[in-house]
């Protein structure tokens, strides 16, 4: 019987993977863009031992979202919707309201959306800091800025 030559999966142990802080400044960059790069980080996709379904990324604070841009007519024509659970209970604001009122909302739920939906993206989406102003409480951390 001829040996078969099988690539295993490589999983990296826990003591192999190693977790870094970034800072990423808001101030004028595209929502969409700027939500893809910080969902790109979390994943982990941006290190050589990404593994799918694997806890690798680096964890990611965001200051001055208040100053975030978007193209187009997204200002007005963007809506987020939630529902209190009552019947017609339904509300609906638009992102430039958003960005008055919750800025910290807005990237969040850019970035929850390119993440996968379950205990894995749920568990992702808690490495994500996001701040209006620019002000942090994560000094201590020492991030990188992200390139």
């Amino acid at each position: 019987m001829e040996s078969m030559n099988v690539q295993k999966t490589y999983i990296p142990k826990a003591d192999q993977i190693s977790e870094a802080w970034y800072l990423v400044d808001a101030n004028d960059q595209n929502l969409g863009r700027l939500a893809t790069r910080i969902a790109h980080v979390l994943l982990g996709k941006h290190k050589p031992d990404f593994t799918p379904g694997m806890d690798t990324g680096d964890y990611v604070i965001v200051i001055n979202a208040e100053n975030i841009q978007a193209t187009g007519n997204k200002m007005e024509d963007k809506v987020y919707y939630h529902h209190s659970g009552y019947p017609s209970g339904i509300k609906s604001i638009t992102l430039r309201q958003q960005l008055v009122s919750h800025p910290e909302r807005v990237l969040r739920s850019a970035v929850w959306g390119m993440l996968p939906h379950n205990k894995y993206g749920r568990h992702l989406i808690k490495k994500l800091k996001v701040y209006a102003g620019p002000d942090h409480p994560h000094a201590a951390q020492e991030p990188k800025p992200l390139a």
